[in-house]
């Protein structure tokens, strides 16, 4: 015990010393300005530049644009960027820009969450996203001294937004952009909704600070809610229904405001969605998302189809899918989330193969990126990256996996009568996201084990016999579900499963390729998540023009689970559970067809709902089965 403390502390002395190496090298080699970029308004845009002291050579400018600070603020306050992967950057003498948006932070201007893309701007005052990335670009390289004219914009989430709106500016020095879980739809898929089902854990804790006015540019953000308890669940279920979450966030908040008066699928947020700005893209596009990203996995995915589709013969349009949470490719350590494992350092792969290469060659005329592929994916289960010349990939089968009595999960279509299995969801008690209790939404959930809701008597499960062979699924899983219920609505959440063999562990050697080491856990008979998602059930028909259940009416909820790729290994078992409630995760669904925004506690009412699986009837869920 005393020698491995001893190795530790060496350990994490040495680990210090190379960051301060590193941290000393940036200072002796880089300068920082602080500067004022003018758009073509007049609204000056804070840009913080680190550039080399080296003049002998050109230096590509790589670009964030950010509605979160480009902190720390002053010429002798440094970013510590040399403690990342972004350190390689730094050694190939990469001019590092980031800029605050408009109206965020030590910007001029006023903000406007997710900004419509205009693609008919024709006077000083139409301006967008897009336009703000050209006019900043256009000024930076006419004076940045020392850069090479080739500029490439990358971002993570929100910057990931703001990426796909740079691509659209189409300046001509912009030769490389990596739209990362790019913000794409709020309404579909990303962030604050999943067809059309309010994700209001996610929301509230974001916009009770991020979405608070800032009249003047500050470099001080904003103070959040004061919760009263630290149990999410217990906080979310207590505060009630959604007309009670407005009144905590008071009436200065805008844009939590415009989410309460655009509850369906309207021309505000058709207008937002930025596969509207992919229609042309001149610079060379790498899309990279993650298969457990809790935030905008969906995003990552969708803005490259359209991108694919709205710009064909494009000769660098790919995508780069990794087992990642929100941002983990560009963490040091992508051997695991939570429990699961991956078998091998995937985000450093990822960051050395496909990242540095990609901007290299486009910024700087180094290297080679022939051997990147259309589609560089990591087939979890399988625990290996594959390469796929399209995606979906050409291989792959539409396979329908039905529902059966006792529990069953089968290839075959059931051939009886009048067969369902049945549960009575009740918004008083809903169905947890997840076992433990937490404040904050955890990353994890995206791979929990999920026994603890297969043993709830309002979560359906559904489950094959141990496989034969490997079941390797790639592309878009979708449920495909004949219902009943006895209300006017419900929500249904479908999450597809592995379910481990009873004698499974992971190998001894694994724990060595690991950085860092998740907690011990059992994984005998573990059930993965693999894929889980929402359908509010009014949206059944279109999100645009929602429409009531008719009581006991049996009609089909067919939505798409979005995209997998996973292998179930022989031995395995698939599984299905369908519940109603995903809680605090997702917002609570009175169970009526009323105004969810403003309606009151006691609306919420029990409904009991029927899933079919006879032979009428056939629930089942399509799965893209790799040939």
């Amino acid at each position: 015990m005393r020698k491995s403390l001893v190795l530790i502390l060496l350990l994490a002395a040495c680990y210090a010393n190379a960051q301060n190496a590193d941290s000393i090298w940036f200072r002796e080699h880089y300068i920082k300005k602080e500067l004022q970029i003018p758009m073509r308004d007049g609204v000056k845009l804070f840009t913080s530049v680190y550039m080399p002291k080296d003049t002998t050579v050109k230096h590509p400018m790589l670009m964030t644009r950010t509605p979160y600070s480009c902190a720390p603020y002053g010429e002798d306050k440094w970013s510590a960027i040399y403690n990342s992967y972004k350190l390689a950057y730094l050694k190939e003498g990469y001019i590092i820009i980031t800029q605050d948006v408009r109206g965020r932070w030590m910007s001029e201007g006023e903000f406007v969450d997710v900004r419509p893309f205009n693609p008919a701007k024709k006077t000083k005052t139409d301006i967008d996203e897009s336009s703000d990335t050209y006019d900043a670009i256009d000024w930076l390289v006419k004076n940045i001294p020392g850069n090479n004219g080739k500029v490439g914009v990358f971002g993570i989430s929100y910057p990931g937004f703001y990426s796909t709106m740079a691509a659209a500016s189409n300046h001509p020095a912009l030769k490389a952009v990596s739209p990362q879980a790019p913000v794409t739809n709020w309404f579909i898929g990303d962030d604050f909704h999943h067809n059309g089902a309010f994700f209001f854990l996610d929301g509230f804790a974001f916009y009770n600070s991020f979405g608070k006015p800032r009249p003047q540019p500050t470099t001080v953000g904003p103070k959040g809610f004061e919760y009263y308890t630290k149990d999410n669940y217990k906080f979310y279920l207590e505060t009630g229904a959604l007309k009670n979450f407005a009144k905590l966030m008071g009436d200065s908040i805008k844009f939590w405001k415009d989410l309460y008066s655009h509850p369906n699928y309207d021309d505000f947020w058709k207008a937002r969605d930025a596969r509207n700005a992919t229609k042309v893209l001149e610079p060379a596009m790498l899309w990279v998302g993650g298969n457990f990203d809790a935030e905008d996995n969906w995003g990552a995915w969708n803005a490259y189809l359209a991108a694919e589709k709205n710009n064909i013969g494009k000769a660098f349009n790919k995508i780069v899918m990794g087992p990642w949470y929100h941002g983990q490719w560009a963490s040091k350590d992508g051997t695991h989330l939570g429990n699961v494992r991956f078998g091998s350092n995937t985000s450093e792969w990822y960051q050395q193969n496909i990242e540095i290469p990609f901007f290299n060659y486009y910024l700087q005329g180094k290297g080679d990126i022939s051997s990147i592929p259309e589609a560089s994916i990591f087939i979890t289960g399988a625990n290996e990256w594959k390469q796929f010349q399209q995606w979906p990939p050409a291989g792959k089968e539409d396979k329908a996996i039905y529902l059966q009595a006792n529990q069953q999960l089968s290839w075959n279509k059931p051939s009886g009568q009048k067969s369902f299995s049945e549960y009575t969801s009740d918004p008083g008690k809903p169905v947890p996201y997840t076992e433990d209790v937490h404040f904050d939404r955890t990353r994890e959930y995206m791979t929990d084990d999920q026994r603890f809701a297969a043993r709830r008597p309002d979560v359906l499960v559904f489950q094959t016999d141990s496989l034969t062979e490997d079941v390797t699924v790639t592309g878009n899983v979708v449920a495909d579900l004949f219902t009943s219920i006895s209300t006017t609505d419900a929500d249904f959440v479908v999450k597809l499963i592995d379910v481990f063999p009873d004698n499974f562990a992971y190998g001894d050697e694994e724990p060595q390729q690991r950085k860092t080491a998740p907690k011990s856990y059992t994984m005998s008979g573990y059930q993965m998540l693999v894929h889980g998602e929402v359908f509010r059930g009014r949206f059944r028909n279109s999100f645009e023009k929602p429409v009531a259940f008719t009581p006991g009416k049996v009609e089909n909820v067919k939505y798409k689970l979005g995209d997998v790729a996973h292998t179930f290994k022989k031995g395995h078992r698939i599984m299905v559970q369908i519940q109603s409630t995903w809680f605090p995760l997702v917002d609570r669904n009175p169970q009526q067809f009323v105004d969810i925004y403003h309606c009151d506690d006691k609306d919420f009412i029990k409904s009991d709902i029927k899933i079919f699986h006879d032979g009428v009837n056939a629930s089942k869920i399509i799965l893209p089965v790799l040939k």
